[in-house]
């Protein structure tokens, strides 16, 4: 005779003594009680019942994360057993934007989840090679919007076109001169006093004749006058 058993869902009560039911996986299985032999089997679409501390320290759903890579770091006390809060979809859908909060600590944080279509390396002018580095890029651009009337949203969007670009370039080399490129022709249709920015950097303005003489071909194209 089978008995089905459910899950326990109390989370307060302590795990049963000697492998008990909520210590048992889903499945079937047999136990031999004083009356007899007792068969009854776990669902595999309950949840676990229980989430003790282990010997090792760590809960075992936060144990089975952090072995798949799955687990976040709290950065302000480097706890590993953070919560998600919320999940949205963000920079036009292309990101899962998470907002995470640390029991241990307090503290709240965002993280973002992305696809990355290639690993990309940047060839520098001098001939070093680097990994691609999202976050350096991202620095560079906001220097360049520091108060300027965009939306940080679409701040995203564009950091994220950037990036899907580069990595549709075909080639995982890409030569520093030309993230450098993307970045201007994507600024000069955005903002043109955060383009400006960007090219003192990038064309490594010396002198006020550098700006004067970028400006100065750059009226023709906007249609700003003198």
């Amino acid at each position: 005779m089978a008995w089905n058993i459910p899950f326990r869902t109390s989370t307060d009560a302590a795990p049963p003594r000697g492998g008990g039911v909520a210590a048992l996986s889903p499945g079937r299985h047999t136990r031999t009680t004083g009356s007899g032999r007792l068969t009854f089997v776990l669902p595999k679409s309950s949840p676990p019942p229980y989430s003790p501390v282990d010997n090792r320290g760590t809960r075992p759903h936060m144990r089975r994360e952090q072995e798949k890579g799955e687990a976040m770091r709290c950065p302000f006390c480097g706890n590993v057993d953070t919560q998600v809060k919320d999940s949205r979809p963000a920079e036009d859908h292309v990101a899962i934007r998470r907002r995470r909060f640390c029991p241990a600590c307090g503290g709240r944080f965002t993280t973002y989840e992305r696809v990355q279509l290639r690993d990309l390396v940047v060839i520098k002018s001098s001939g070093k090679r680097e990994d691609f580095d999202r976050d350096k890029l991202e620095r560079s651009i906001r220097i360049a919007m520091q108060k300027r009337p965009i939306e940080p949203d679409r701040i995203d969007q564009m950091i994220s076109g950037i990036v899907r670009r580069l990595e549709s370039l075909g080639d995982t080399d890409i030569p520093s001169r030309t993230i450098g490129e993307i970045v201007m022709e994507t600024l000069a249709r955005i903002d043109t006093v955060a383009y400006v920015r960007f090219a003192s950097v990038y064309k490594n303005f010396q002198a006020a004749d550098d700006f004067d003489k970028f400006v100065s071909e750059l009226r023709p194209q906007t249609g700003e006058s003198e």
